[in-house]
């Protein structure tokens, strides 16, 4: 009697193999404010406002990591560098979704009266003394930053469990800590390329 063998078949014994998540952490284009000169400290409160108020060069940008066509949706902040960078990148059509949250961390310029400086030393110096936990009334204190950084990272890892690629076009500062809060929660980083400006980030996990 001849014998017949049941032809074997790897698509029933083995599953489709599902691509990791991702969440792309961007830094906003450089706002067009003039860091030249010296600044007293009333100066200094200005150049923040102007910072903060200011729209972004132009500037192309095709990154090889970014699936554009996949993006229908980009979370950013309530900052105008933030938005402004957001529709430059992915274009008019894509929806923002602006969120309080995703503010970068504040700064307040402390008194030194009669002295003009450059503003990267009043920068610089109002953010170290905040996270020293000194000069921060008023204003958040760098402990409640550093727990709304954490609260952002739970938040779009949770979005990342739904939606796979997950994009945020926010700060520097904040996306750091994003970063670190989602390694803790076993994130893994695939690109790194610093806090500059239009810098990306991309961490990936195996989500459910």
């Amino acid at each position: 009697m001849p014998y017949h063998q049941q032809p074997y078949t790897l698509s029933s014994t083995t599953t489709e193999h599902k691509r990791p998540s991702k969440i792309f952490l961007i830094r906003h284009a450089r706002p067009l404010v003039s860091k030249k000169g010296f600044f007293s400290a009333s100066d200094a409160r200005a150049f923040i406002s102007d910072y903060d108020a200011a729209a972004v060069e132009e500037f192309v940008m095709r990154h090889e990591a970014i699936p554009y066509q996949e993006i229908k949706q980009v979370y950013c902040s309530t900052l105008l560098r933030s938005q402004l960078t957001a529709q430059a990148i992915f274009g008019e059509d894509v929806e923002l979704i602006v969120r309080h949250e995703f503010r970068e961390f504040e700064r307040k310029i402390f008194s030194l009266p009669l002295l003009k400086l450059p503003i990267r030393f009043w920068l610089l110096s109002a953010r170290a003394l905040w996270m020293l936990g000194f000069n921060s009334k008023g204003i958040e204190t760098f402990h409640q930053a550093k727990a709304r950084a954490r609260e952002c990272a739970a938040l779009l890892a949770q979005e990342a469990g739904t939606q796979q690629t997950v994009i945020l076009v926010a700060h520097g500062l904040l996306n750091n800590f994003i970063r670190w809060y989602l390694q803790d929660m076993g994130w893994k980083s695939s690109l790194h390329e610093g806090s500059g400006f239009l810098g990306v980030t991309v961490l990936e996990k195996q989500t459910a």
